[in-house]
């Protein structure tokens, strides 16, 4: 099946497309029809033909989209119902059952929904496959039951999250001690909130029986404290939205959020490459893969809140080391020109070069900042390589649309807070040197002692990759350990409530 049909069927979209020829009386209408042009395309040598006659496959599709359940997609948005009340009816069930089984593979196989309308900047390739000849081959076998299962992602991270679901579905659901909303909760304080939190911090196994009630005690705190640490989260003791978010994160909302996740590994490519860099923005974190096995993870500061580190794939091409810092003018106007008003001798004490608009170099004793604006700025400022530079002495790109790359940084003492959104959009790493000699391992001549010599040498030097490595930038908020067990993350950047309401909808 060619690339648009898939598309148009994983998007469900263009509801009520004309078909071919006209159904006979008593089926399905294109109007009524998921994925009408790939239905449509299946019956185009003859309009009249049945293929589900066979009472065994059709009640073996019925068991294969219940089955949907289990991935987190829900089979009532695949004509359930419709097909179960057509059981004993042949003729009108056929287009049915063909248009369901079509919408669902094609869901389970790209993504329920297209990862563009929830991550404008998805780049990342889909995985690929002939719905057609793969529903013949299953008519043919008789093996309606395993044909949309296969679909299902092959990474080990989706099986994890996969059996994770399935054994919270079939638990009972465990009443949630909730937290009610408010302002932040702090040593001292007293009230019915104090309550809630004692109450939901005891029935979470964290805080013992000696505490005073109503109040944040000494006692009270340190099992704060405890609990944050647990679910990577600064353990300040505050009663923030990140920490109440995860104290009140229950079953029905870890199911949601494996929901979410479940999708976000449909969107991927199988093969994410051999030799590979994930970024996971959720996880502050970077990790280098080799054949399918994580090597090292580094820690890794993000873009904060409102300056979003977007979510792409890419290759990377090559590092820098002692690298030249050229500021972006966004930043340039509202970072570093605020700061140079306050401060004008920074602009020489932070290795600045301030460049008019032909490229030539001024002298920053000349500019009188106070008279500068937004509006006005028309320079151009770089900083050059050393303890100052803001990318540290080591950038890792991959030329892309967002001028997002890896890079090192100055500020090595925020890698020890948990919650770390500080960047502006780029992703600043933990042990960059580390990562640069994993990148250069195949590049001949690029051993861990000339690294050291370059660095060592003040110089900006460039050195291109002898085999580009795909990287991975991507946003899960519920991922498997390396050692069993899910991690549920903070959905720092809000994101997972729009995937879920996509979800949940009957057609996206």
């Amino acid at each position: 099946m060619k690339r648009i049909t898939a598309v148009l069927t994983a998007c469900c979209l263009v509801l009520g497309a004309n078909l071919a020829a006209q159904p006979p009386a008593g089926r399905a209408a294109a109007s009524d029809l998921l994925a009408p042009q790939a239905t449509a395309d299946f019956y185009a040598d003859d309009a009249s033909a049945l293929v589900w006659q066979d009472n065994s496959h059709y009640d073996q599709l019925l068991l294969a989209l219940e089955a949907l359940a289990d991935h987190g997609l829900n089979p009532t948005h695949y004509h359930l119902q419709e097909l179960n009340a057509l059981r004993d009816a042949p003729r009108q069930r056929d287009r049915y059952a063909t248009d369901a089984w079509f919408s669902a593979a094609a869901h389970m196989l790209y993504g329920k929904l297209n990862p563009t309308t929830v991550e404008p900047d998805w780049t990342a390739a889909s995985r690929e496959a002939d719905l057609a000849a793969s529903l013949r081959q299953a008519l043919a076998d008789g093996d309606i039951v395993a044909s949309l299962a296969r679909f299902a992602p092959r990474q080990p991270q989706y099986q994890t999250l996969l059996d994770e679901y399935r054994q919270l579905r079939q638990q009972s659901e465990e009443p949630v001690d909730a937290v009610p909303a408010g302002p932040v909760l702090r040593s001292g304080m007293i009230g019915d909130r104090v309550s809630a939190l004692q109450r939901r911090l005891e029935q979470l196994g964290v805080l013992g029986p000696a505490y005073q009630q109503g109040l944040v005690d000494v006692v009270t705190d340190e099992a704060v404290r405890i609990f944050q640490a647990m679910n990577d989260l600064d353990a300040d003791g505050l009663v923030g939205p990140a920490t109440l978010s995860a104290l009140n994160l229950g079953p029905r909302e870890k199911l949601d959020k494996l929901r979410v996740n479940l999708e976000r590994w449909r969107w991927l490519p199988d093969d994410l490459g051999q030799r590979h860099v994930q970024v996971n923005i959720a996880g502050f974190n970077v990790t280098t893969w080799e054949s399918g096995v994580p090597v090292r993870t580094h820690l890794a500061i993000v873009g904060r809140t409102y300056r979003k580190t977007p979510v792409f794939s890419d290759q990377i091409e090559y590092l820098v080391f002692n690298p030249w810092w050229e500021v972006p003018p966004s930043i340039a106007k509202v970072d570093k020109l605020p700061l140079f008003r306050q401060q004008p001798q920074l602009v020489r004490e932070l290795g600045f070069q301030v460049l008019d608009r032909s490229g030539q170099v001024l002298d920053t004793d000349s500019i009188d900042w106070n008279r500068v604006t937004p509006g006005s700025f028309s320079y151009r400022l770089r900083q050059e390589p050393g303890e100052n530079n803001a990318l540290g002495q080591v950038k890792i790109m991959f030329p892309n649309a967002h001028n997002v790359y890896l890079h090192d940084t100055p500020t090595r003492g925020l890698f020890e807070q948990r919650q770390r959104a500080f960047s502006s959009g780029c992703v600043r790493t933990q042990f960059p040197l580390e990562l640069a000699a994993w990148l250069l391992q195949e590049t001949p001549g690029w051993d861990r002692q000339r690294i050291e010599t370059t660095v060592n040498s003040g110089r900006e030097t460039r050195v291109n990759l002898a085999s580009r490595v795909p990287v991975h930038i991507l946003y899960f908020t519920a991922l498997s350990e390396l050692y069993g067990g899910i991690r549920y993350l903070d959905d720092i950047y809000q994101r997972d409530a729009a995937v879920l309401a996509g979800l949940r909808a009957a057609h996206d």
